[in-house]
């Protein structure tokens, strides 16, 4: 992994020159018209903030051959008719053998307060397998087959809340902001399910 620029907290943040801060708002800016904000739940915060998440510029290298991930998985994907950062996570998890069918509800916010998406880790779509489990966001499908193939009792799924950058479907210029992969429970709870710490990672 070649890193070329890094934002790691936000005290260091506020130090630097004004251009490079410039910059990043630049980039947030840029990759968040991919996908709006209309796109998320209203309950749920601002998807990426410039002074807390690090960005780093990263090269990738072909994943593995893993196209039989979710051969035997099936979905229904709800989401907005105009989402492009949707189209592109579910083209990722097809590539993956994922077989899916596309709803565009008037009102998205009905589906996840109907399976029990907790309002902070909302994204902008969700993805309820035919054994009732829901993704939520731009989970990778390394991470979905992963869960599917021993679930823990007490959750309903997996959310990476919000819209991170580099995340499956949030790909920028070679960009990517770790981020969190949250577990849902049955009594509404959450707990981190894994840290994403690198583009290569999702793979």
């Amino acid at each position: 992994m070649t890193i070329f620029t890094t934002m790691s907290n936000r005290k260091s943040y506020r130090y630097l020159p004004t251009f490079i801060q410039g910059s990043a708002v630049f980039l947030v800016a840029a990759v968040l018209s991919a996908c709006g904000q209309s796109d998320i739940d209203n309950s749920n915060g601002s998807p990426v903030e410039a002074e807390t998440t690090q960005v780093a510029q990263v090269v990738v290298e072909n994943p593995a051959d893993n196209t039989d991930l979710l051969k035997n998985v099936s979905a229904t994907i709800y989401k907005d008719a105009n989402c492009g950062c949707c189209k592109e996570w579910i083209e990722h998890t097809q590539s993956y053998g994922l077989h899916s069918t596309v709803e565009h509800p008037a009102d998205l916010s009905l589906i996840k307060d109907r399976y029990g998406v907790p309002a902070e880790t909302r994204s902008c779509h969700t993805a309820i397998t035919t054994d009732g489990y829901v993704f939520e966001g731009h989970v990778p499908a390394k991470y979905v087959a992963e869960f599917l193939q021993n679930p823990p009792a007490q959750a309903i799924g997996l959310a990476v809340p919000g819209m991170p950058v580099g995340s499956p479907g949030m790909e920028y210029q070679g960009q990517f902001a770790p981020y969190q992969i949250m577990q849902i429970n049955k009594d509404g709870t959450k707990q981190v399910y894994v840290e994403v710490e690198s583009a290569e990672q999702q793979l």
